[in-house]
């Protein structure tokens, strides 16, 4: 099977590619060095048995991931697609340090503000505002890693204050995390009509932005371990579904 994996800062690609295969030097004849696509995008490649994984350094935010993978999935043939990295959690089901699988890739802020409350883009009539990952390999996923399954949102702008976070906890009391590109890489996917898949590593909590609380290592360490543990998950569900 080969997957693109979509991620939007170099930290976390090196992070996904060394929970997949472990760091590697370049240049090497298995992993080559990071090449340009059209529009200025990074991707590099890891292989192991049965995975042929394309890690991708899309950007930040919705628009910037979708430009990137949709991008990449105009060059080359893939199985799955997968957004990756690290994103607030919602306390205290998804602490700092933790991992989050998305059961459901969810554009948060995508819609209009009314005198009634937010509408989202299906509210409206324009399209739709959740993506929903093959229920099977994301449960597979969340087991395999540890980690919470649960909607993931989508925010062009990061929540920062008490008052945003329970904002977009009442209109979604179940979610996990937020991030800011998973929306836009499972847009991506959709249209190549491919399976899209969400994880996100915990560095702070969705809430009162205060940089010194933020464990970013921690979070990248986690999206590592993750992925070394994602790896024959993704495989297997290949080997299952991708010649169906």
């Amino acid at each position: 099977m080969r997957a693109l994996i979509v991620t939007a800062v170099a930290a976390e690609a090196d992070s996904v590619a060394n929970g997949l295969t472990g760091p590697t030097p370049h240049p090497d004849p298995v992993t080559p060095e990071p090449r340009a696509l059209p529009g200025g995008y990074l991707l590099s490649r890891r292989d192991l048995p049965g995975l042929a994984a394309d890690v991708l350094v899309g950007g930040v935010g919705p628009a910037a991931a979708a430009a990137a993978t949709a991008t990449a999935l105009a060059l080359a043939d893939y199985s799955l697609v997968v957004s990756a990295g690290i994103g607030g959690g919602f306390a205290p089901a998804a602490p700092v340090g933790s991992l989050v699988v998305a059961d459901a890739v969810v554009a948060a802020d995508l819609g209009a503000e009314t005198p009634d409350g937010f509408l989202d883009v299906r509210q409206l009539g324009f399209g739709h505002s959740v993506h929903l990952p093959p229920a099977e390999l994301a449960a597979r996923a969340a087991e395999a890693t540890g980690a919470l399954l649960a909607p993931v949102l989508t925010v062009s702008t990061v929540t920062g204050t008490a008052e945003g976070a329970a904002r977009l906890a009442a209109r979604h009391p179940l979610a996990g995390a937020e991030a800011m590109e998973g929306f836009g890489v499972a847009e991506a996917a959709a249209a190549h009509r491919l399976p899209v898949l969400e994880i996100r590593a915990v560095s702070n909590a969705v809430g009162p932005r205060d940089r010194d609380t933020w464990r970013i290592g921690d979070a990248l360490a986690a999206l590592t371990a993750g992925f070394r543990a994602l790896g024959p998950v993704l495989v297997t569900w290949g080997e299952r579904h991708e010649h169906r």
